[in-house]
Formats: structure tokens, sequence, C-alpha cells
């Protein structure tokens, strides 16, 4: 790419940023949140015209007004519609900055007011978001797999069948999830790191409005604004330490918790045969009625310990998770029996 299209493409990224900055300002009117967006809006249009000076010294013209595009527009409306917390990943990937303020220091917790809280916030444990996705892996291997058996069954399907049905149930919705998480944590990497690309450009290009970006984030997070402004100064003078703060406090992304998208795949394979395996289990040892009820009696408990186990993600009691996950699991394996029992007999 010649230096003239890369500066005319900077300022495109730029003047596209500023105008979805002023969109989120406006959803946030009234609120602390758009004296920063409007301020990251203005920051954008300077750095804008940074671009614009590049490229009329390379000899390419840049147009006197920003006209939005399609893809921007379609984003501005869906941020109207939902608001800027449910669509911070798209606008991220549009290099939409200051999106930690969603993440971070929310209502009803306390701000913080020293940069050191601020950097505390970011050493959370993050392993329990791997947790907390081996555990609903394993519900839904559970659940559809226990469904699919239970409607077999109730056609009156021989053994050899329910067996059959049950290993393509347990082979297809593994390699599914599997699928599925590696696309997830493959497209959500690689926009992270076409986003710290874009940082570290401009942090050689301008890093002083770059110090002026983060300080602003900071100062809407509840720091005084000189102290603010000494610790994003601070920040952007050492370019790893940069890079790593501007991808949590202006992307909302946390470097940490991007992991292997094979891994994830596996661990998504694994966990949601774990859970398909139990319902099946009985069939591989014991004749057909026998094995039923006692996959219907092993995929109960596991029901309930795995709804218990998820209590643990949302503070409700470990009984009630239980019980609510069984009457789901339960009344899912119900509804699919009495279907293929009703077209058992119709095709008989």
């Amino acid at each position: 790419m010649s230096g003239a299209q890369a500066a005319r493409d900077g300022w495109t990224d730029e003047m596209r940023s500023a105008y979805l900055y002023r969109v989120v300002a406006e959803v946030e009117a009234g609120t602390a949140r758009e004296k920063l967006f409007r301020g990251l809006a203005a920051e954008a249009e300077e750095q804008g015209e940074i671009w614009a000076q590049a490229a009329r010294r390379a000899g390419a013209p840049v147009p006197t007004r920003y006209v939005p595009d399609a893809r921007a527009r379609v984003v501005a409306a869906l941020v109207r519609r939902h608001g800027p917390r449910a669509m911070r990943m798209v606008l991220a990937a549009m290099k939409v900055r200051g999106l930690s303020v969603y993440t971070h220091a929310q209502p009803g917790h306390p701000r913080p007011t020293t940069i050191a809280d601020m950097q505390a916030r970011h050493r959370s444990v993050a392993g329990g978001g791997n947790l907390r996705a081996a555990v609903f892996g394993v519900n839904d291997g559970l659940v559809s797999n226990c469904s699919l058996i239970l409607g077999v069954a109730g056609a009156a399907a021989s053994g050899s069948v329910i067996v059959l049905s049950g290993v393509a149930g347990l082979l297809a919705g593994a390699f599914s999830m599997a699928a599925g998480e590696w696309v997830s944590v493959r497209s959500q990497r690689e926009m992270f790191e076409h986003q710290i690309g874009l940082e570290r450009k401009e942090l050689a290009e301008y890093p002083a409005e770059e110090a002026q970006e983060l300080a602003l984030i900071y100062e809407a997070r509840g720091l005084p604004a000189d102290e603010a402004a000494a610790a994003a100064t601070s920040t952007v003078a050492d370019p790893v330490k940069a890079l790593d703060t501007l991808a949590r406090e202006e992307l909302g992304l946390n470097p940490d918790e991007l992991g292997s998208p094979g891994s994830a795949a596996i661990s998504s394979f694994l966990s949601f045969a774990l859970g398909a395996l139990v319902p099946l289990a009985p069939f591989l040892f014991l004749r057909a009625q026998a094995a039923l009820a006692a996959s219907v009696g092993i995929t109960a408990v596991a029901l309930f310990a795995v709804g218990a186990a998820i209590s643990l993600f949302t503070g409700r009691s470990a009984l009630s998770g239980g019980l609510r996950m069984l009457a789901i699991g339960g009344g899912a394996g119900a509804i699919t029996y009495a279907i293929g029992k009703l077209l058992g007999v119709g095709l008989g």
C-alpha cells in the first residue's frame, strides 16, 4: 500500500471513529460517559487531520467532509437501538475506544480513585471463564443427547438403533461445538490483533494524542484530571506497557483472556462429549428397558449436579439451580419422548 493510500485510509478510520463516538455520546446523553465520548470524538478528528495533512503532502485528495459509509450507518443504528454496552465488541472492531467504561466502574460499584486501583482490577482471575464454558458444554451435551435418545426410544426403536443415534448425536454435537468455538475464538483473536496493530501504528505516529485519549478514559473512570494526564503520559512512554493498557482501556479487551482457538475447540469437544456420554452409557452395557431407566436416572442426577454447579456463576442457591436444570432437562426429554412415541405409532 502506498503512503498516500495509507494516509487516506487513516483519515477515513479516524473520521469513522469520530462519527461513531458522537453516536455513542448521543445515546449516553446526560451521563458522565457523554463527556468522555465527545472528547474522544474531538481527539479522533484531530488525529484525522494529521492523516489528512500527510495524504495531501503525498498528493492524495481528501474529502472536505466525511460521509459515513453503509457499515458505519448500520453500526450507528444498532448502537441507537441496543445501546453501546451490548454493541461494544462491534464498536471495538470499528476502532471505537473507551469501551472499558462498560466493563469497569459500573453503577453500584466503587469507582477507582488511583491508577493502582485500575491496575488491580486488571489482575482479576480470568480462569473462571474456562470453567464456566466447560460446565455449560457438559450441560449442552446432557440435554441434547438425552432428548435425542429419549425421542428415539419413544419410537420403540431397538437398543442398537438407540446406541447408533446416541453416538451420532454425541459426535455431531461435539464437532459442531468445537467448530463454533474455534471460529469464535479465532475471530476474536483476529479482531484483537488487528486493533493492536492499529494502536501500535498510532503510538508511533502521534503518542501525545493517544495519551490524551487515555487520560480522558481515566478521568471518566474517576481519576482527577491532573492524575489522569500524568498516568496516561507515563503509560504511553513505555511502548510495551502502552499497548497492553490501550487494549484494556481503549478497546475494553483483556489480552490474558484470549485463548488458543485449538485449545478452545478441543475443550468444547470434550466437555460436550462428556455430557452426551452420560445418557448413552447405560445402553452400552444394559438391555434396552433397563438401560432406558438407568439412563433417565443418571441423567437426572447429572442435570441436578450441573444446575448446582451453574449456581456458582449466577449467585443462586445450589438447590434451586439444580432443580431448575432438572426441570428444564426433564421437560425437554419428556417432550421428545412423547414426539417419538407419536411418530413411532404413526409410522408403524
